[in-house]
């Protein structure tokens, strides 16, 4: 069965007190959720048009369960967190394997 991956990319992050805020519940539903940070805020080369901004990873066992994750009513209470017009890039992705 092939995994799910969470992909982020925050082009801006300008209210880094909501910020953390949203990290303080989004980790426990990420885990609850069956999710693994794999990268989170490190360091990026970004080409062509990439952002060099923060970019998190979280892999989840298959493609459902991370749809599932998102749609938990734990992680839309982190998505409440949220500042108003924060701007991100988020994807739910199916792994090769």
């Amino acid at each position: 069965m092939a995994k799910g991956y969470w992909v982020s990319v925050y082009p801006a992050t300008t209210d880094l007190e909501r910020l953390a805020a949203y990290d303080k519940l989004a980790g426990p539903a990420v885990r609850a959720g069956g999710g693994r940070v794999l990268a989170s805020g490190g360091r990026v080369v970004a080409h062509e048009a990439g952002i060099t901004k923060r970019v998190v990873v979280i892999e989840f066992d298959s493609f459902e369960q991370a749809a599932a994750a998102y749609e938990s009513e734990e992680y839309q209470k982190a998505l409440a967190a949220l500042p108003d017009g924060f701007e991100r890039d988020f994807r739910i992705i199916e792994g090769l394997a």
